[in-house]
């Protein structure tokens, strides 16, 4: 029985508690090295960076699937035409059950809507609660193949479809009180709020994870969600072995379109300062007695410490801003790849050491931006992950935010890894605004959303999600109240305590330009 490309079939491998299993898997593509066949195989409703080439002795042939052959089809004008193959398998065995135990990756829980929260037209005070039981937890290629116009990496993580939209609701008609210890202070007013787009909010997993909203025509200024149905069987096999970046090996995740002739290599190996990609070590060597960097170009806008931010033009640094992007589609799956890098600022953290600044990731953002987005694409590399540097990122993204004076919230889709250190962001930081509230004369505090967006600079609907996520909100006699449990705030000050990084508002020297005069670009 021979295996083809397409078929799909269990394959033995190894999961996180090291127990073996044998997930679904479909065969993507067969090559004989010396007289032996491989197969890449892609884990069904696995992650693609995942993917790996196998050998014979891990697949189990007893259940093979092959696909169906292509089936002629009449059209509406009556011609013969053909349809795409169906998912759907030739079964060679009647034993369809899999040996698979493992769950899909990346999959969010989905969360109750909240119309009437979602209204921006009025100000409303929720009250704040806390009660002593209430379980929750707080952690939370080949260039586009011919592609005329020379397009940059970006991503989640990063990234940018506008969230699912729904129908607009309804305003609660009496004010939003909140309690924390006892009484309820009078209603304050309502003030008109700052218009949102229609349908921001969406109800499905979460306002932050849609990924079929693509938008009807692309926007010249930023970057696009790569769209699946243009993927080939090129892109959708990683194509470099691994990288060498300083004193780190990294094995990619994704692929990326570094030149045809790299892709053979066992190593490719890149200049940790200019990101310049060469194809043996002796290169690397002789690169390196003629390069001068010894940190990103572009202005250092924040040091604290060993940490840096680095603020990279992409018209007045291209080149470096490519091969940032070409190393940062390695490890992103969720963008489109992007050659012109002008419309992009870089923002390059690094640590410091005698031998320079060492590049540890880093996120991208549009110069102009009609969606309210402060993060294009965010990475942070994998030998800095689990670190605390991701969150690092996103509260500096943050930060330029309150600097500019604008709320802001990254490009959607986000991938896994980008949503669950988004999640955790946004619900540490709310929770640390709604601890720190003060009760007056014995009255319960009290805030708005609003409020919360203008503090922390998040995005509305992002508050609003992260509040249902948490789920914070309760309605309680005729209004809707924020209730804090014993649990939260204890699960809360852990994570608080194990936050040692976090970015320094004073050792930021960043001044914002205004983009839409052209002359700046």
């Amino acid at each position: 029985m021979e295996v083809i490309e397409g078929c799909r079939l269990p394959v033995l491998r190894r999961n996180q508690e090291n127990e073996d299993e044998w997930p679904l898997a479909e065969i993507l593509s067969v090559k004989d090295i010396s007289g032996r066949k491989v197969f890449y195989v892609h884990y069904i409703d696995f992650n693609k960076r995942l993917d790996e080439w196998v050998t014979p002795e891990r697949l189990d042939l007893k259940k093979i699937q092959f696909p169906k052959k292509e089936a002629k089809t009449p059209t509406k004008n009556g011609l013969p035409g053909s349809r795409p193959s169906s998912p759907e398998r030739d079964l060679k065995t009647l034993d369809l059950s899999l040996h698979t135990s493992a769950a899909g990756i990346g999959k969010t829980i989905p969360t109750p809507g909240l119309p009437y929260l979602a209204s921006s037209a009025s100000l409303q005070r929720v009250p704040v609660v806390k009660i002593p039981d209430r379980t929750n937890s707080i952690e939370n290629v080949t260039k586009n193949l011919l592609s005329k116009r020379k397009l940059e990496a970006v991503s989640l993580t990063t990234q940018c479809s506008p969230a699912t939209p729904v129908a607009p609701t309804p305003e609660i008609p009496t004010p939003v009180f909140a309690q924390q210890n006892g009484s309820v202070r009078r209603p304050v007013s309502a003030v008109a709020g700052r218009k949102r787009k229609a349908g921001c909010l969406g109800t499905d997993e979460d306002s932050q994870d849609s990924s079929d909203g693509i938008p009807s025509a692309p926007r010249m200024t930023g970057s696009l969600v790569s769209d699946r149905s243009h993927d080939d069987i090129v892109t959708r096999m990683k194509n470099i072995e691994c990288i060498e970046l300083g004193r780190h090996r990294l094995k990619p995740w994704y692929f990326s379109p570094y030149p045809q002739e790299l892709t053979s290599l066992p190593v490719l190996y890149l200049c940790e300062f200019c990101l310049k990609y060469l194809k043996s070590l002796k290169c690397l060597q002789r690169h390196l007695t003629k390069c001068n960097l010894r940190h990103p170009p572009g202005n250092e806008i924040y040091r604290k410490g060993t940490i840096s931010f680095f603020e990279i033009d992409g018209r007045k640094n291209k080149n470096y801003s490519q091969n940032l992007c070409l190393l940062a589609k390695c490890f992103l799956d969720h963008k489109t790849l992007y050659y012109d890098t002008d419309p992009f600022l870089f923002y390059v953290m690094t640590e410091y050491d005698c031998k320079g600044f060492h590049i540890v990731g880093y996120f991208s953002k549009e110069k102009e931006s009609t969606e309210d987005y402060n993060v294009a694409c965010i990475l942070t590399l994998p030998p800095y992950q689990r670190r605390g540097y991701g969150k690092l990122l996103i509260e500096f993204s943050y930060e330029l935010s309150k600097v500019e004076g604008k709320t802001g919230t990254p490009e959607k889709p986000l991938s896994d890894l980008g949503l669950l250190s988004y999640r955790s962001y946004w619900s540490q930081t709310i929770l640390e605004i709604l601890m720190e509230l003060k009760s007056e004369n014995g009255e319960r505090p009290q805030i708005t959303i609003n409020e919360i967006s203008e503090l922390t600079s998040i995005k509305k609907e992002d508050v609003i999600s992260t509040l249902q996520y948490l789920n914070l909100i309760n309605y309680y006699k005729g209004q809707y109240i924020l209730t804090l449990s014993e649990d939260i705030v204890e699960g809360h000050e852990k994570a608080m305590m194990k936050r040692h990084l976090r970015i320094d508002s004073k050792c930021l020297h960043f001044t914002p330009k205004d983009w839409s005069k052209r002359g700046k670009w």
